[in-house]
């Protein structure tokens, strides 16, 4: 079955076209810059080579129409047409507690989804968006939502409420939700499928690191406690994002500098974590650059963001009663060699030993660890979309 895994952001939508049976990525691309003049679709040929085109797209429903014609255009499309899609599969950010796994889109989950709103007021109402042009667009096809906090839900509530007044709960749902759980799913159940291990009797802790971060642990294949919280800014420090801070010290801020509720979002969201704190980017090889260079705020930036790594994956540790496997994915963990080497020498304490000539790979599949270490760990490249594409296949199957 070929399956269309749409990723709708607030002026952007990537997709990728997957061949469930043999997991093989047809065609991949994006738009991006929704309703303004200069909107573009981006795609990437069969042979690696790139094309941008400027066209046109005022709203999400005409972008995901420029998909559907590149798909089917006699040069460049794969498909000869829309009737070749056998499913869609559309990440959706946040489910709050109403979904628990992967489900078929229904009018009735359509509403539940835009009851999140209020929590995911940038991306779940894009996904929403997303959902309609394809109703529109491709009428009768199966669509499937994949949602970001569906993992999370096995976590217990000692884990994921917050001590704040009960009500808050009970009015609102606020509590932890965490977030990337395709991400975690899929390279946790990976890193065991690569290491010859059974998934559901292992201590797994997966460290999704980035320009976005979060670390989750994972007992016996379920997620029992992980860094994101209500919303993605809880945590660990990020691009932008502040992560854990004290939440006096936002109320000091907020009489400072006579901040209102957005004004506070902007602050923790798009001013702060390693781009606030270096005054330079929130990209990791621009901070690496400015360290090799002397730059002290570069320095601190840099040693935060590894060390608030470090302080979760000992957390998790103890939660899980010790551990097995540990994954590093996402941009960072993926890529940035010398945050690897650096937290896993300091996890020494653990039992772990270091491959140094192994940690030279970027964007690989390798054991980093050493063969004498007592837990595993592991470099396993995230593959989200496929995640999206399998749980699609499997739903849209069944019907």
């Amino acid at each position: 079955m070929k399956i269309l895994v749409l990723n709708c952001g607030s002026s952007s939508v990537k997709y990728k076209l997957i061949d469930s049976t043999d997991k093989k990525v047809l065609a991949e691309g994006g738009v991006e810059k929704i309703g303004l003049p200069d909107s573009f679709l981006k795609f990437k040929r069969p042979d690696g080579s790139k094309e941008t085109i400027v066209v046109d797209m005022p709203t999400h429903k005409e972008a995901v129409k420029n998909v559907l014609d590149i798909l089917t255009d006699p040069k460049e499309g794969v498909i000869k047409s829309y009737d070749e899609i056998g499913a869609v599969g559309h990440r959706v950010v946040h489910g709050m507690d109403k979904f628990s796994k992967s489900v078929l889109i229904t009018p009735e989950v359509i509403e539940k989804v835009k009851e999140c709103y209020d929590v995911a007021p940038l991306h779940n109402p894009a996904n929403i968006t997303g959902i309609e042009a394809v109703t529109d667009l491709i009428p009768g096809v199966p669509q499937v939502g994949v949602f970001d906090t569906a993992f999370h839900q096995t976590m217990p509530a000692k884990a994921y409420m917050y001590a704040l007044p009960y009500e808050a709960y009970e009015k609102y749902g606020v509590r932890r939700y965490g977030f990337h759980g395709t991400s975690h799913r899929y390279v946790s159940r990976r890193a065991c499928e690569f290491l010859g291990l059974p998934y559901d009797k292992q201590r797994i802790i997966t460290c999704h690191i980035g320009n976005g971060a979060s670390i989750t642990a994972i007992a016996d294949g379920k997620s029992v406690d992980t860094s994101m919280g209500l919303t993605p800014t809880e945590g660990l420090m990020m691009g932008t994002r502040v992560g854990d801070v004290d939440p006096g010290a936002l109320a000091y801020l907020i009489k400072k500098d006579n901040l209102d509720a957005d004004g506070l979002m902007k602050l923790i969201n798009k001013q702060s974590g390693v781009a606030g704190v270096s005054g330079i980017s929130s990209d990791m090889r621009d901070i690496e650059n400015a360290v090799a260079a002397g730059d002290e705020r570069a320095k601190l930036a840099l040693d935060m963001y590894e060390y608030r790594i470090l302080k979760y994956i000992g957390a998790y540790a103890a939660v899980l009663g010790g551990v097995d496997v540990i994954v590093f994915t996402g941009g960072v963990g993926e890529n940035q060699t010398s945050t690897r080497e650096k937290i896993c020498k300091q996890l020494a304490f653990m039992g772990i030993t270091f491959n140094a000539e192994a940690n030279k790979v970027r964007g690989e599949e390798i054991e980093i660890s050493g063969k004498d270490s007592k837990v595993h760990v592991v470099v396993i490249p995230t593959d989200e979309e496929m995640m999206i594409a399998q749980d699609t296949a499997e739903i849209a199957g069944n019907l």
